[in-house]
């Protein structure tokens, strides 16, 4: 696992750890179980959309579960 700078940053968002790597993209686990989604990768993006793609993730996850 790459961080950018030699320092291990990382966000903390809504139960999440959001970590940069090298490559500008963005490395998303949950900060503890149980597991709401699995981690994940992004693509190239900025920290607001890591954000957006998160709550986007987990509003469809909600929705799975009111469907069942």
């Amino acid at each position: 696992m790459g961080f950018m700078n030699g320092h291990e940053t990382a966000v903390r968002y809504r139960g999440f750890l959001l970590m940069p790597q090298t490559n500008q993209s963005w490395l998303v686990r949950p900060e503890r179980s149980p597991m709401l989604l699995l981690p994940f990768r992004t693509p190239t993006c900025s920290l607001a959309d890591v954000k957006a793609l998160l709550d986007w993730r987990l509003s469809q996850e909600a929705s799975e579960i009111g469907a069942a």
